[in-house]
């Protein structure tokens, strides 16, 4: 008789259950969501599982990669499909999606997600520590601009020192005012120094890889969206066309079909934000601040003119990912054109 496992994961406890070929329950039981735990359970009742099942979720990541460790073949899957199951159940608790996912792995009807390795976990904590900090301190210069505005005090284009310079002068007889403003001043400047240093982290990861290093010869393409790319990846052998990246990213249109009714919408905005947005990003630099040409500046400026530039940037970034993961799996440089190109 084989038994299947599944496993309804929280911070606190773990309930898990356990059934057999015909979906009827062997045992079931709670434990503390800690790997040893959980392994010592599946293996007094469940020793040669066939499979053991686990959603996504925050800690999914973790005891992903613990579980396996102690050899056991757990397997993770989408929390989006899980839902759609367990949600034809009458009554919610941990203990019934429990079972649920139980027949889940036991029927087979289910997605497996590849989870990234924990230094692409890493890496990506990085980034996403740097991209709050600099929200943090777009945040606090906005507040700033507007506190002196109420006075007629106009701080107008200025970054990094400049801007503290400048509103320092600004400030200059403005007793209460400043001291409003210069404590706000001082968290912007300790907020500098904290993404300089996250920054010069980074450029080192990016320097002593070489896939990064290739992946920056693109055209728009700093060593921040390389990162960003390969941490999201993880793997190129997972996408077995590279025109999928795409849509992994969420970079191609919706699409609805019904009967008569097919029409396809906006992009699904599906998969990884940061990601998109830095290659969103890449690709307006690209169309607008790369000097030289190439045939991909070329296709973008045609595809501006024709259908404007906010599309054009979106169809040019899906482009990018489509060639990051060409590239990678290739191992080749990005080829740019021997002459210039008519747009």
């Amino acid at each position: 008789m084989e038994l299947y496992v599944g496993m309804d994961v929280s911070l606190k406890d773990t309930s898990i259950c356990v059934v057999d070929d015909d979906g009827e329950i062997q045992c079931e039981g709670t434990v503390i969501s800690e790997p040893e735990a959980i392994t010592e359970f599946i293996r007094t009742h469940a020793p040669h599982a066939k499979r053991i099942g686990l959603e996504t979720g925050p800690t999914t990541t973790w005891l992903w990669h613990e579980i396996r460790v102690l050899g056991l073949p757990v397997i993770c899957i989408d929390g989006r499909h899980a839902k759609a199951a367990l949600s034809m159940q009458i009554n919610k608790s941990d203990r019934n999606d429990a079972v649920g996912l139980a027949r889940i792995m036991q029927c087979g009807w289910y997605k497996e997600v590849q989870v990234k390795r924990l230094s692409c976990h890493e890496i990506r904590a990085v980034l996403g520590s740097r991209a709050q900090l600099v929200k943090i301190k777009r945040d606090l210069e906005n507040q700033i601009r507007g506190l002196m505005k109420n006075q007629g005090l106009m701080i107008g284009k200025a970054g990094g020192n400049v801007f503290r310079r400048r509103a320092e002068e600004l400030l200059g007889p403005h007793g209460l005012l400043c001291d409003a403003v210069r404590p706000l001043l001082e968290v912007r400047e300790k907020v500098s120094r904290e993404i300089a240093a996250l920054y010069r982290k980074l450029m080192g990861l990016a320097r002593i890889d070489a896939d990064i290093r290739r992946s920056m010869t693109v055209p728009g393409i700093g060593p921040i969206t390389a990162l960003a790319f390969h941490s999201a990846i993880d793997e190129p052998i997972r996408f077995r066309r590279s025109r999928s990246v795409g849509a992994y990213v969420g970079l191609t249109p919706r699409r609805y079909a019904s009967g008569e009714i097919d029409w396809s919408g906006r992009i699904s905005k599906c998969g990884d934000r940061m990601l998109r947005t830095y290659l969103f990003e890449a690709a307006g630099v690209l169309l607008t601040r790369v000097p030289q040409w190439c045939k991909l500046k070329a296709w973008g400026h045609r595809l501006w003119k024709r259908i404007g530039f906010k599309k054009a940037k979106v169809a040019v970034a899906r482009k990018l990912a489509v060639i990051l993961h060409r590239m990678w799996r290739d191992e080749t440089n990005f080829i740019w054109s021997s002459k210039e190109v008519a747009a």
